[in-house]
């Protein structure tokens, strides 16, 4: 078994996990009768993105193998999965559902750490070779889409009941892998350093700065279309019975994530020709046509508008969250790199989900759960306007002289 065939496995394995539930979890929360609190629900791993990777982030640079730790989170995330499934009541299924964040963020920027700690143990280019690596993590979170839903398990507790396994499936298999221990010396450490805070020295160059700004900024929109997608589709299921968007809900909205593999290949490409400027403001008009083309789509005649909307979803997703991991790898010292993905994930996953989703459940919940008459086309227009103005600011305040072929 290759090296990249090991690494493979990780990332299908860690991305069938999330997507065993999160697209059609707003579906079983409604079915519980709890559709008019699914950002709170949501925003718990925006909540544990803001605390945690960092925290593991420093673990890894310091104490323990990434891979160990890694394994030890995922053990402890298939037993909160299974706990949830059993859950009933909201508070119940709260609980469950953040502890289960707590450990799962933090694995995230762990699988990417481990690939980047390997491949450049092996002598492998990072840029090159890993988002085809990464491209089989949305190869996974497909697969678990259309398992769920050809499953029928759209709004049972199955979905988390297969999450669970995986989860620990995947603990077992990481103590398998190669070593990718603590890179940083003890002995002569500062207590900041020793505590992983010299990682901040980075938002003292101004780029960065407004590198990780911008990056909470855009993180609000990562999450809403996945937190709300699944309701948003079945709300025609009067007026669109037999379409395939209703009946398949899991499925249809899964060429978002066929989209996503496919710019995922693409990444180095943009990245060496035009910089990451340039490819996170692709990366927020792409939000703007994602959420604006939910506003005019339907299951009937606006079916073009809703399937392009799941094809933009690729780049939208992709060319800011993996671009951003790759600019984090080459552009911070190697001391402490997992802190600093652990950072970009606290401030995107994190404080960016955070207000994303109690913000999306203000909006969603004033013109469609408490509307008189529901209307979902203006909650997508907000959220529109919202990435324009985001990308107008970005294109003014982010300074980056792309040199071609550098990167």
């Amino acid at each position: 078994m290759t090296l990249k065939f090991r690494l493979t496995i990780v990332q299908f394995l860690e991305f069938f996990i999330w997507g065993s539930w999160l697209i059609s979890f707003g579906n079983y929360m409604s079915h519980l009768g709890m559709g008019d609190k699914i950002g709170t629900l949501f925003a718990t791993a925006g909540i544990a993105s803001f605390i945690m990777p960092t925290i593991a982030g420093i673990i890894a640079d310091r104490w323990v193998n990434s891979e160990r730790l890694f394994g030890v989170l995922h053990l402890l995330g298939a037993c909160c999965l299974f706990m949830a499934s059993r859950a009933t009541g909201f508070n119940q299924l709260y609980l469950c559902m953040f502890l289960n964040a707590l450990v799962f963020m933090p694995t995230i920027g762990l699988s990417y750490s481990i690939c980047y700690s390997v491949m450049a143990k092996n002598g492998m280019d990072t840029v090159k070779e890993f988002p085809p690596v990464r491209v089989w993590g949305t190869v996974g979170f497909v697969v678990a889409m259309w398992v769920v839903n050809l499953a029928g398990w759209g709004a049972s507790p199955n979905q988390l009941l297969l999450a669970s396994c995986t989860a620990f499936a995947l603990a077992l298999y990481a103590f398998t892998l190669p070593p990718s221990p603590p890179t940083r010396a003890q002995k002569g450490s500062s207590l900041i350093s020793t505590l992983g805070l010299d990682a901040l020295v980075l938002l003292k160059e101004k780029r960065m700065a407004v590198f990780f700004l911008f990056a909470v900024l855009l993180g609000v929109c990562l999450q809403i279309t996945n937190s709300y997608g699944s309701a948003f589709i079945h709300s025609f299921a009067a007026d669109y019975p037999d379409s395939f968007a209703v009946k398949y809900n899991n499925i249809f909205l899964s060429v978002s994530q066929i989209s996503e593999a496919l710019f995922i290949l693409a990444i180095p490409f943009f990245l060496r020709r035009f910089g990451i400027k340039v490819v996170m403001l692709m990366s927020l008009a792409a939000w703007m046509l994602r959420f604006g083309l939910f506003g005019v789509g339907d299951p009937g005649a606006g079916m073009v508008w809703l399937t392009l909307s799941m094809i933009i979803y690729g780049m939208a997703f992709d060319f800011f969250n993996i671009s951003g991991s790759l600019f984090i790898e080459k552009e911070t010292p190697a001391k402490f790199r997992a802190s600093a993905q652990g950072m970009l994930m606290m401030v995107t996953n994190g404080l960016g989900a955070i207000l994303g989703n109690y913000g999306a459940e203000a909006v969603i919940n004033r013109f469609v759960h408490n509307a008189a008459t529901p209307h979902w086309p203006t909650a997508w227009f907000i959220f529109a306007a919202y990435a324009l103005v985001v990308a107008i600011a970005f294109a003014l305040c982010f300074k980056y002289k792309h040199e071609l072929n550098k990167n």
